[in-house]
């Protein structure tokens, strides 16, 4: 019998110290990236909303690190760089190589989701690859910003499979002209792009300095044990959330051609160190602009999940792995070729909450009410008088988030995912020949509990000289957002044509439309508040005065919602009357 000699080599220990730096170092990787991505772009969707992700994957395309600009995007990546390189080969790729994708059935999402990725090289050898990944104004299609209500895929813009934008380190000219062609945005699409190869080149360079500093074997071991260190916390975390199987429904108002609900449905099983997400049960995919990419809807999964654990965990392939999500194919949730997908993103914020509903039984202290749940996209075109240049914009308006155990809800902000900024108002109207018109919260648009949603915005668009295209791609203008423990809805979205003329010139406009302006028009876009959390009667009535003195809420609705009464001329509590009130409705009206 063979037996094992002796050996006294040592397997190297991990230094603590070193390993800290390396990670830090690799998180710094794609920040920087980022921030090189940021500051060299043209368009306000990038460099001010900050609408991107980057990311460092290791050779087996494992995702190492990423900049958290855009959450929604992450799942994305975790598809689609391993399937582009499984499809273009790793072999025909050389340093200074960059290929460029939005193939939404390749693992990306909506066609205006563009990354350029490529290989980074050491002395010959594969380290790994770096990505960015922008929101393109305009990328063609069958409305300017390629956004709208349509039927297939083909109607939504150019479609990119993994194909050579640069070729050791310079620009595939014949390729790019092809692709600028497609586009009405022309000099800030190209600015973009531009921007997102100058943040790709940034992260090679910042990893081959990693590289000499540590050697590639050494370098390779600690991406390996910053792996297992989220491993070990992703399993530490997932066992403080209950065992068990959580289930829950939602839907979209509508999917912009018929005026079916969107329904959907997902079980969740915790067994301890892994979540699987069963979404068997949800509607097949339609001809309609609603219909979310396998790699969106994992991405809700993903930001689910982490939005429960602790503030400071990593997140890389050391997290992914216990993630397990069944989508059947042809669905909404798993859209397959020809399908739209430009709305799909409206579909996946809407499954984000439908997750956190879900787990409320489970951890009732840690889930909101529900938001907006909406990315709510607006985009226009308009062709310069004076330059001839066809602009383009495209933005996702904020609104109210859900309110939670301890504390409202926020007013008008990005939800779940999404994590953009509001454009100013400044920016938007330097760059384009209109005006922002109003800006502001919505009174009384709040969902009312004892603790509030957030409040809703409001964002007009007049165009006071020259006819312009409007998109509105967006949902909730049916149903507002729901409240959870008793808590009531927020107000409904509106989006309304003309909202300050005489009533029968105003006209109130779909979700999910294209329409064409014509000098002195304005589009007022308005987002829905969030959902309240326990009973409204609960709320303490000194938080209902100060919404009052804040003008977020109207006397009257603090009567009417909240059982407190405020007199008109102190705007001070009067507590007996208050009381009265409270116990007669509480006897007389039961609450959700």
């Amino acid at each position: 019998m063979a037996v094992d000699k002796p050996t006294n080599r040592k397997k190297k220990t991990i230094d603590p110290i070193q390993f800290e730096v390396v990670r830090s170092a690799l998180i710094q990787v794609t920040e920087e990236m980022a921030a090189a991505l940021r500051r060299s772009a043209y368009s306000t969707n990038v460099k001010t909303r900050q609408d991107f992700s980057c990311a460092f994957f290791d050779r087996n395309c494992r995702p190492v690190s990423q900049a958290f600009t855009q959450p929604v995007h992450l799942g994305s990546f975790v598809e689609l760089i391993p399937t582009s390189v499984m499809n273009y080969g790793a072999d025909n790729l050389e340093p200074g190589d960059m290929l460029v994708v939005n193939n939404p059935f390749g693992g990306g999402s909506h066609l205006n989701d563009v990354t350029v990725f490529g290989p980074v090289h050491q002395n010959g050898e594969l380290i790994g690859y770096v990505a960015s990944l922008a929101h393109h104004v305009d990328v063609g299609g069958g409305a300017p910003a390629s956004i709208g209500p349509f039927r297939e895929i083909f109607q939504e813009g150019i479609i990119i499979p993994p194909v050579k934008l640069v070729k050791r380190g310079e620009i595939n000219e014949d390729l790019f002209k092809l692709v600028i062609s497609q586009i009405r945005s022309k000099r800030v699409t190209t600015g973009d792009f531009r921007a997102q190869i100058a943040a790709n080149t940034v992260g090679a360079r910042r990893l081959m300095e990693l590289i000499d500093k540590y050697g590639s074997k050494d370098f390779d071991r600690y991406v390996e044990a910053v792996i297992d260190y989220t491993d070990r916390r992703t399993r530490s975390e997932i066992a403080k959330i209950p065992d068990g199987t959580y289930t829950e429904k939602s839907f979209l108002d509508f999917d912009g051609f018929s005026d079916d609900v969107v329904n959907l449905q997902v079980e969740i099983t915790v067994d301890g160190e892994n979540v699987f997400f069963d979404f068997d049960g949800s509607d097949k995919q339609r001809r309609a602009p609603v219909n979310s990419t396998k790699a969106m809807t994992f991405a809700a999964c993903a930001y689910a999940l982490r939005a429960l654990m602790a503030p400071d965990m990593p997140v890389n392939e050391g997290f992914y792995r216990h993630i397990k999500m069944n989508a059947k194919a042809g669905t909404v949730v798993h859209a397959i070729h020809p399908a739209p997908v430009v709305g799909g993103w409206e579909t996946q914020v809407r499954v984000n909450d439908m997750l956190f509903r879900a787990f409320a039984d489970g951890l009732p202290k840690k889930v909101p009410s529900s938001t907006k749940a909406m990315m709510a996209q607006a985009g226009f075109g308009i062709i310069d008088r004076e330059t001839g240049e066809y602009h383009c914009n495209y933005e996702a308006l904020a609104g109210g988030y859900g309110a939670r155990a301890n504390s409202d809800g926020p007013d008008a902000v990005q939800q779940h995912g999404q994590n953009t900024e509001n454009a100013p108002v400044e920016e938007v109207e330097s760059h384009f020949p209109m005006r922002v018109s109003r800006l502001s919260l919505i009174e009384n648009s709040e969902g009312p509990g004892k603790y509030r949603g957030g409040l809703g915005m409001r964002r007009d668009y007049q165009f006071p000289d020259d006819p312009a295209t409007f998109t509105i791609l967006s949902d909730r203008d049916i149903q507002g957002p729901q409240g959870i423990f008793g808590g009531l809805e927020g107000r409904k979205a509106y989006y309304i044509l003309n909202p300050d003329c005489p009533n029968e010139q105003s006209i109130e406009l779909s979700s999910k439309c294209v329409i064409d302006l014509k000098p002195g028009d304005t589009v007022s876009f308005q987002t829905p508040g969030g959902g309240g959390y326990g009973s409204p009667f609960e709320r303490d009535p000194r938080a209902v005065l100060k919404d009052v003195i804040g003008g977020k809420i109207s006397i009257d609705r603090a009567l009417d919602m909240y059982g407190v009464v405020i007199t008109k001329s102190t705007r001070e509590i009067d507590s007996d009357s208050t009381q009265k009130i409270r116990q007669s409705r509480t006897k007389t009206r039961r609450l959700p």
